[in-house]
């Protein structure tokens, strides 16, 4: 993996790859709360679908963000910040609920816990790398991790309301999370890796 010094100039917080970043954390709350009254105040099962709808939407802000800050070139520090944060905060809040809601249960427990501590790792690295200028690139293989990650959560969003159209939809959420885990754990040691070289590298200069 290699480190890059990223410097750039400044852009607007108010650019359209950030609104939509902005709009994927305000999606965090409508998620949240539809599982959250479906699965523990026993409310209607149309729910799901709802943070279903939400969440992929919210997905797709995910792709849209990157796509129009590269042909527009509305890069920005700002956005390299919020965006991984917003992701994190999506992921995170939803597994949580998801534990709570009791579809993520049992062994499944250490993929979600695996996945959070990842990201907290991940995040606190790259905070310490960016006080020294220093960004980590995104790998094609944590791109993939993400994206099965996402997968995997909106497979048990729809959980009991899915199984009724398709039997198996929430064991295929729960086997995706667990092969999220497995790269998880690669990528995190990837990044932690990455990390450690240039701190080495800082020490020996």
């Amino acid at each position: 993996m290699n480190i890059v010094t990223a410097r750039g100039p400044a852009k607007s917080s108010l650019s359209l790859p950030n609104i939509l970043t902005y709009a994927r954390i305000a999606a965090i709350p409508v998620v949240v709360g539809c599982i959250y009254v479906q699965a523990i105040m026993d409310g209607p099962l149309w729910l799901r679908w709802v943070a279903l709808a939400v969440f992929i939407a919210a997905g797709v802000t995910d792709f849209l963000d990157g796509y129009y800050a590269r042909i527009w070139d509305q890069h920005s520090a700002f956005g390299r910040m919020l965006d991984p944060i917003a992701d994190k905060l999506l992921v995170a809040s939803c597994l949580l609920m998801l534990a709570a809601d009791g579809i993520i249960h049992g062994w499944t427990l250490w993929a979600a816990i695996v996945i959070l501590c990842r990201e907290i790792l991940v995040s606190g690295l790259r905070e310490y790398l960016a006080a020294l200028r220093v960004s980590v690139p995104v790998t094609k293989l944590a791109k993939w991790k993400t994206t099965i990650q996402l997968v995997a959560i909106g497979f048990l969003l729809a959980g009991e309301a899915g199984d009724q159209v398709i039997p198996i939809t929430t064991q295929t959420g729960l086997l995706l999370l667990w092969i999220s885990a497995i790269f998880t754990i690669y990528t995190g040691w990837d990044y932690f890796r990455a990390g450690i070289h240039h701190l080495i590298e800082e020490d020996e200069a």
